[in-house]
């Protein structure tokens, strides 16, 4: 598998939250039971890379592609996480994180059987293109995108987020064959929650993953509606409030 980790670094996010996730995808990549899970796939090693991103054009590389077949490894990629120090950027686009996440997989120096696109993020898409357009770029390209959606309101720009995150990732976002998402809904759930994405994404096949999967006990689903659902809600709300940010 070659798996792209795209991880939401925009200023809605606290550094206090900047810094949980920083953790706990640190501590995910090398547990002892993503490693085994790597260990018992197909080919005993996947290779990954990680970016984070904000707004359209706000990407910064966190390790390139590497294979990840030992213990070692792992802990090699888990230092690096640790030692990057992301610094909060303005808007969230969903859109250009799927673009660069495809143009990295265009660009691996490695062919993998399956190809999985990792979205993280605590708001709706509102800069660059549409977030569908991206997604079918993706899927042409047979690209799985698998959503963390961040169902948390702690940071400075809770007023761009949407109560039903998950919903819109489960609509506008992911995609593919055996695409699912893990909602978080605390912050106390984020290391369980990667650490149980990553389990699924590497060791699972397609037709034995639920869409929705739950870092809580008890289940929460999507709630059901006859009504389409609109995948342009986040670029409504910021022509709505960009009065509070924009440049005098």
């Amino acid at each position: 598998m070659a798996l792209v980790l795209a991880v939401d670094v925009s200023r809605s996010m606290s550094p206090r939250e900047l810094a949980i996730q920083r953790e706990g995808y640190a501590a995910a990549l090398n547990h002892p039971d993503v490693v085994r899970a790597i260990a018992q796939g197909a080919y005993g090693r996947i290779a990954i890379t990680m970016f984070e991103w904000a707004g359209s054009g706000s990407i910064r590389e966190v390790f390139d592609w590497t294979l990840v077949e030992t213990a070692d490894d792992a802990d090699r990629l888990s230092a690096l996480v640790l030692q990057s120090m992301p610094l909060a950027q303005r808007r969230t686009s969903i859109s250009g994180a799927i673009k660069h996440a495809v143009k990295r997989l265009d660009e691996a120096p490695f062919d993998g059987f399956r190809k999985v696109i990792d979205v993280s993020g605590d708001g709706p898409n509102n800069h660059g293109g549409p977030v569908l357009s991206a997604r079918e770029e993706a899927l042409a390209s047979r690209i799985v995108i698998n959503g963390l959606p961040l169902m948390t309101s702690d940071g400075p720009g809770g007023g761009f987020n949407i109560g039903d995150l998950d919903t819109y990732y489960s609509e506008c976002v992911i995609g593919g064959p055996g695409s699912f998402l893990v909602p978080v809904r605390s912050w106390e759930q984020f290391p369980e929650a990667i650490r149980r994405k990553l389990i699924l994404e590497i060791g699972s096949l397609p037709d034995e993953l639920p869409a929705v999967v739950h870092a809580q006990a008890l289940p929460q689903p999507l709630r059901p509606s006859t009504e389409p659902y609109d995948c342009l809600i986040g670029e409504k709300i910021w022509e709505q409030r960009r009065w509070m940010f924009d440049e005098p």
